[in-house]
C-alpha cells in the first residue's frame, strides 16, 4: 500500500491484509462477525448431523455421516485459530453455545438469527431421519460449494487461504451426499421422501444467502470481503441445485 493510500481505498482495489495489527476497526468487526458465521454454522451444522449417524443405513453411510461431521469441526477449528489472533477465546468457544439446539420444524424464521450465536438460520430447524438429512447435506453443501468460492477470495489473507484450503473437503461432503441421495431416489418410496425433504429444505437453504438488495453488501465490498452479490451467489447456487435434482427426477 503505497504512503498516499488510505486504507479504504487499498482494500477496495484488491489490496491484502496480513496481520491483526493491519486490520482497522470498522474492518476488523465486519471480519470477525464472517469468521464467527461461519465457524458458529459449522459447530451446528456438525452437531445436528452426529444425531442422524446411528440413523444410516449401513456401514459406509455411517463411515461418510462420521466423516462429515469430524471434518466440519476441523474446519470450524480451523477459522477459529484464525479468530483467536484477534482475541477469540478458542478454548472456550466450543462450549459457549448449545449447538445442536433446534427450533421447531414448523417455526417460520426466514433469514434471521435466532439465539446467542451466529449460525445461519437453516441450522435453527431439525433433521428428521436419514433420507431427510442427506438432502439437506446436498442443498447445503452446494450453498457451502458457492459460499466457498466467493470466502476464498476475502481481502485478509490468513482466512483467505483456510477457505481455499477446505473447499475441496467440503465439496466432497456435498460428493458423498449425493451418492446416498442417488441411492434414495432409485426407488419410488425414496423419491417420494426425498421429494418432501426438497420441499422442505430447498427455501430454508435459499434463505441463508441473505436478503436481497443487503445494505451491508457495499461495505464489505469496499473492504473486499465480498464480491458478488446475495443475489448473484443464489443465482449460481439454484442453477446447480436445479441441474442435480433433475438428474436424480427430484425436481
Amino acid at each position: 500500500m503505497s504512503e498516499t493510500m488510505n486504507i479504504d481505498d487499498y482494500l477496495a482495489q484488491g489490496g491484502v491484509l496480513s496481520s491483526p495489527a493491519n486490520a482497522p476497526a470498522r474492518y476488523r468487526g465486519e471480519l470477525l462477525r464472517l469468521m464467527a458465521t461461519f465457524v458458529d454454522s459449522e459447530l451446528a451444522g456438525s452437531a445436528g448431523f452426529a444425531d442422524t449417524i446411528n440413523d444410516a443405513p449401513g456401514i459406509k453411510e455411517r463411515i461418510a455421516a462420521a466423516r462429515i461431521v469430524l471434518e466440519k469441526t476441523d474446519h470450524a477449528e480451523r477459522v477459529l485459530a484464525v479468530m483467536e489472533s484477534f482475541g477469540a477465546d478458542k478454548a472456550r468457544y466450543a462450549v459457549h453455545h448449545p449447538w445442536a439446539a433446534r427450533m421447531a420444524r414448523d417455526a417460520d424464521i426466514g433469514a434471521t438469527r435466532h439465539g446467542g450465536d451466529m449460525r445461519l438460520s437453516v441450522f435453527h430447524y431439525p433433521l428428521q431421519g436419514w433420507i431427510d438429512a442427506v438432502t439437506m447435506n446436498v442443498l447445503m453443501g452446494e450453498a457451502v460449494g458457492v459460499q466457498l468460492r466467493e470466502l476464498s477470495r476475502v481481502s485478509y489473507a490468513p482466512l483467505a487461504e483456510v477457505f481455499r484450503a477446505i473447499a475441496p473437503r467440503e465439496a466432497r461432503h456435498t460428493e458423498l451426499g449425493l451418492e446416498g441421495l442417488g441411492r434414495i431416489a432409485a426407488s419410488e418410496e425414496g423419491r417420494a421422501k426425498a421429494r418432501e425433504a426438497v420441499a422442505f429444505w430447498r427455501p430454508r437453504v435459499a434463505a441463508s444467502f441473505g436478503v436481497a438488495g443487503s445494505q451491508r453488501f457495499d461495505t464489505l465490498k469496499r473492504f473486499g470481503l465480498r464480491h458478488r452479490t446475495n443475489e448473484e451467489l443464489l443465482a449460481e447456487w439454484t442453477g446447480i441445485v436445479d441441474a442435480r435434482l433433475a438428474a436424480l427426477a427430484l425436481n
